[in-house]
């Protein structure tokens, strides 16, 4: 498998205090935002800051999805048929902002595929 662009999601409850963090501390550039996430340069990869819109309260805290190693590529169907011809779980999703396929590694870990075009798009949109 080819990625253009690699990343990690952190899901967060703390939203705004994460984004200055990461922003006013850490000093990390904006790559773009969008209401409810942010998404940093972080090297060669890069820094996603999402709200966590699953959470229902302190007795899920610690059974909650922090995390998501994102993968961005040319084509995320031809990836999900390849997942699934190895009878990996998908959860293909096409969205007005892109096209994603979630799954999970052996040990329970969050990943996803990404269409690397629109993301592209978002970051040339937020800098012009």
């Amino acid at each position: 498998m080819k990625f253009d662009r690699t990343g990690i999601i952190l899901f967060t409850i703390n939203y705004e205090q994460c984004v200055r963090f990461y922003e006013d501390v850490l000093g990390l550039p904006k790559l773009f935002q969008k209401e409810k996430l942010t998404c940093f340069e972080f090297g060669e990869s890069y820094l996603m800051v999402e709200v966590e819109d699953e959470y229902v309260g302190p007795e899920s805290m610690d059974n909650r999805v922090k995390t998501c190693l994102r993968m961005n590529v040319q084509n995320v169907k031809s990836l999900v048929r390849q997942l699934e011809s190895l009878n990996i779980q998908v959860n293909y999703q096409e969205h007005s902002w892109g096209t994603i396929a979630k799954f999970h590694d052996p040990d329970g870990n969050l990943c996803a595929f990404k269409d690397s075009e629109k993301f592209e798009q978002q970051i040339l949109d937020y800098k012009n």
